[in-house]
């Protein structure tokens, strides 16, 4: 059987639970718009730039938890809707204050959501990049309050997500962003 016409029902093998995504590489049309947005609204950190094609970009000092690149994709469009490729980048916040101010900071920059739900496990805010890639942006709720079924196995669900609730619980000195969104 090859690789390709494999099941997960055939899978002898489980990864190491320490295993996790590291980071995701984009391609984008327009690095500097896209190091607006990623930079500039979400806060990351720029840890290394190669010239005007590529960037790296991180939280915390880690080398890099996203990096952008125009190598095959400068000046182009997203791929066309009812086509395969990535659904969304999430990233996860270590809390609801730090959700809240990243909203707060998104919601100022004038770009618009997509969704906002609680999934049990999870609260989360789902918009798109300049290049009309899927972000999402979530916290975790903690283990111990994640919703299973009697058996004891996972029961997320999708709810709306209280975005006022949430707005107030912002930190007040986390800066804006520097302006409308003029990407």
């Amino acid at each position: 059987m090859s690789a390709k016409s494999s099941t997960h029902k055939d899978a002898h093998y489980t990864a190491d639970p320490r295993v996790h995504i590291g980071h995701v590489h984009l391609k984008v049309a327009d690095l500097e718009r896209a190091l607006s947005f990623y930079a500039g609204v979400l806060g990351l950190e720029v840890t290394q730039r190669l010239g005007d094609s590529a960037a790296f970009l991180s939280a915390g000092g880690y080398h890099h938890h996203i990096a952008l690149n125009t190598w095959e994709s400068l000046g182009g469009s997203p791929p066309p809707p009812g086509s395969t490729g990535l659904y969304h980048t999430a990233i996860l916040y270590p809390t609801r204050t730090t959700l809240a101010d990243a909203l707060r900071r998104v919601l100022h920059a004038h770009f618009p959501l997509e969704g906002a739900a609680d999934h049990g496990v999870s609260q989360s805010i789902y918009l798109r990049d300049p290049d009309d890639n899927g972000v999402e942006l979530y916290c975790d709720k903690p283990k111990d309050h994640w919703p299973r079924t009697p058996d004891g196995k996972l029961a997320m669900f999708t709810r709306p997500l209280d975005l006022t609730q949430l707005l107030s619980e912002a930190s007040a000195d986390v800066p804006l962003s520097s302006g409308p969104r003029d990407l």
